[in-house]
Formats: structure tokens, sequence, C-alpha cells
């Protein structure tokens, strides 16, 4: 499918409850991201940004409309399609890093490619190479405890890169961070996305969706505003 956007969602809707309690989240959402962009999802609380999160990482589904991932209709998936799309293809960062908190940073990493069953040489060698992405090797062997709040993102990012995922959904990555933790971490998305990672990014803060090419603005269930390139890189750091 040369040629074919990375994502597409055509109309996508998404209704919460039924009846007087149902809540229409999204209202027809068109959005084309391709391969190699770095978008930043913004919009204030109750915008449809996160509900349209989910949706990208096959987390959940929409009411109506088209979601098509490398040319495949997601919508038409059932339940464990969709985790298989989500293991082999999306890698996922948190705010809250989500380590476990009595093994490594290795063993963290390492974790994703255990479920997937991989061998203990392989899962070593993969998550060696992700720390050494984001350059942790040296603290390979130290639990969340002792790093500091910038070095368990970059653990958090190493895990989502071990299975050399085609796109990396971030969630408020650097909500727990200080200001200069917080360029440290969008200065590594950065480039990670220069080495050819899509990577989509909730924040709420202008000062990180600047470091993004591409700026998409969420406002009452639909896409208020999408801005690319020149737009997108106004006032983006140096």
């Amino acid at each position: 499918m040369t040629g074919e956007p990375l994502i597409q969602l055509e109309g996508i809707t998404k209704t919460f409850g039924s009846g007087a309690a149902a809540f229409q989240a999204l209202k027809g959402v068109d959005l084309t991201i391709e391969r190699g962009e770095f978008v930043a999802i913004m919009g204030p609380s109750g915008s449809g940004k996160s509900t349209t999160m989910n949706i990208l990482g096959c987390l959940d589904v929409p009411t109506a409309g088209v979601f098509r991932f490398r040319g495949v209709e997601v919508q038409k998936l059932d339940r464990d399609q969709r985790s298989l799309l989500r293991r082999r293809y999306l890698g996922f960062v948190f705010q809250g890093f989500n380590l476990l908190a009595r093994t490594t940073a290795l063993e963290n990493v390492e974790l994703p490619l255990l479920y997937r069953g991989e061998s203990k040489a392989v899962r070593r060698a993969a998550a060696m190479k992700a720390l050494d992405q984001v350059g942790l090797v040296p603290w390979a062997n130290h639990t969340p405890a002792e790093l500091s709040g910038g070095q368990q993102q970059r653990v958090a990012i190493a895990r989502a890169l071990a299975t050399e995922p085609d796109v990396l959904l971030a969630d408020e990555p650097t909500g727990n961070l200080d200001s200069e933790r917080s360029v440290e971490i969008m200065e590594l998305l950065r480039r990670l996305n220069a080495e050819g990672i899509t990577i989509l990014m909730v924040t709420h803060e202008e000062e990180m969706a600047a470091f993004a090419k591409t700026i998409v603005r969420f406002r009452d269930g639909l896409v208020e505003r999408v801005d690319r390139g020149v737009l997108a890189a106004e006032g983006s750091p140096a």
C-alpha cells in the first residue's frame, strides 16, 4: 500500500451511554497522519482528544466512522486482532511512568517482550538496544527508586521502543516533570522522530507542543484546526 497514509480517521464519532444519559464525545472527526509525523494533540478538558487517542491506540472503538491503520479498517477487527495490532505496531508512554518498583530498568524494558513470549536472549538484546537509544545503558541495573523522574520517563520510553513500534503514543509525557527535564524528554522524542518513529502526543502545554511538526487542536468533539510545518514551528524551541 505504497503512498497510503499511516492513519486515517473519517467521520469518527464516539457516544458513551444511551438514551437521555448519552454523551457524544466525538462528533465526526476527520484526520490524516502520515508516516514520520510528530503530532501534538491539544484541547481543553472534554474536547475529545483523549477519546481520540484511545481509539488511535486501539484501546477503544468508534461508534461510527472509519479508522484505517496501514490501510486496514481497524473498526472491523475483533478484540484479539486489535490487541495483536497494538502489540505489534504501537508503543505507549504515560504521564505516570508505570514502572514496576522492585525491578531494574532493564527488566522493566523487557516486559512487553516477555508478554510476546520472546526468549530471554532476545528480550535482553532488544531491551539493551532501547536503553541505549535513550542514553540509559549505565543505569540498566538500577531500580526506579534509584533514578530521577526524567530517567524514569526515559525507561518508560525505552520500554515502548523495545518492540520497535511504528507509532509511539505519548499521553502527557512531561506532566510529572520539571521544566528542565521536560525539555530533555521532548528533545529525545524529537530525535526519535528524526530516526523514523511516528509520534502522537497529547499535551496541554504549548511549550511542549512546539517541539512537534504538527499540532492538532480539538474542541467540542471535533478537530478545530490543524497546524503543520511552519505554523506548528512558530515559537518552537531552538
